[in-house]
């Protein structure tokens, strides 16, 4: 009876702790995420306050998903690798071995990171970042509950080893947090491109054979641009665009802030908004309700556009027929040719 106590209050304290480091683990990588986010090409989408008291209403069921899952981790792949890091150590050189641990996570996780990598076709360097840090992340769960299994080490409680892996996770939260925010503060965090009349003079394309061509003298043509609308049950419209006007280009308080406005006659348009990189900046609006996060997007036409660099002429009215159009005769010549 004993002895199954002592092996009870092992599993839970192995279990506990295993489970401590998956959610400091988890954190840190939350926050690498959002850290990573900033740094990466966006519009800036527009969040709404409603999400906030979403995010606060669903969190207790994010937390208790997390918790099942940790558990399913601790027991179903920490507790098997310790177990078999253990047998290998005594099997190989008569004794357990730390360094097992992080070999057999290696191993583990490089089938299944390789076939991930495949399916979304990620890059070599891609695939081995999240090699390592999946081992490292597996390896350093093992390893902290690995050493309340250790006999030759004084006994530790699963709440005791709780509040070792508390204090020192927040520490390492705090650390990750900071070092994130001096990192973006520093320079890292994505800005759109700043642009100016000069450079938003040219044409731009969506790609399906709209063109919008904007003249370094404030003259627009929109050529098939698509502008968008709702009916009376609020579905989305969508309207071509056709037409010649003007265009401003307003530089705002910051490179968040631009817009490019165009004024084409019988056409509805939105003021664009800026992002993109320096060498290829895009134009977009917001289709319907910005919390959508649904774009459409310009892009600068090649230089081997047939559209790209020139100004397309003011169409024929559509009742105006080939006889109306006055010829050209040479001086000399009668209605019917040269004399």
């Amino acid at each position: 009876m004993r002895s199954q106590t002592r092996v009870r209050d092992k599993f839970g304290a192995v279990l506990t702790a295993s489970m401590s480091v998956l959610f400091v683990e988890a954190v840190i990588v939350v926050i690498v995420l959002i850290v990573w986010g900033q740094t990466q090409e966006s519009p800036g989408f527009a969040y709404h306050p409603l999400g906030v008291i979403f995010l606060v209403v669903v969190a207790p069921f994010v937390a208790a998903a997390g918790a099942a899952l940790g558990a399913l981790l601790s027991v179903g792949v920490v507790m098997p690798l310790l177990a078999v890091a253990g047998w290998l150590g005594r099997r190989f050189s008569g004794r357990q071995a730390w360094w097992w641990v992080p070999v057999l996570a290696a191993a583990g996780t490089a089938p299944m990171v390789l076939v991930v990598a495949v399916l979304l076709e990620a890059g070599l360097v891609a695939g081995l970042g999240g090699w390592v840090a999946l081992t490292a992340a597996l390896a350093a769960t093992a390893l902290v509950a690995r050493r309340l299994l250790l006999p030759d080490r004084a006994q530790l409680s699963g709440s005791a080893m709780f509040g070792r892996v508390a204090l020192y996770g927040m520490l390492a939260v705090v650390s990750a947090g900071t070092l994130g925010g001096v990192s973006l503060y520093a320079g890292l965090a994505y800005e759109p491109p700043r642009l100016s009349m000069e450079r938003v003079a040219g044409a731009w394309s969506d790609g399906k054979g709209g063109m919008l061509v904007l003249t370094a003298d404030g003259k627009a043509t929109a050529t098939g641009i698509d502008t968008f609308d709702t009916d009376d049950s609020f579905e989305r419209v969508v309207h071509k665009c056709t037409g010649m006007g003007s265009w401003t280009y307003d530089p705002g308080a910051g490179p968040w802030s631009q817009q490019v406005d165009v004024s084409v006659e019988d056409c509805s348009m939105d003021s664009w908004e800026v992002f993109g990189t320096p060498e290829h900046p895009k134009l977009f609006v917001y289709i319907g309700d910005p919390d959508n996060w649904d774009l459409y997007i310009l892009q600068r036409s090649r230089p081997g556009h047939p559209s790209a660099g020139r100004t397309p002429q003011r169409p024929l009215p559509q009742d105006a027929r080939p006889s109306e159009v006055p010829k050209l005769r040479t001086p000399g010549a009668g209605p019917h040719g040269p004399r």
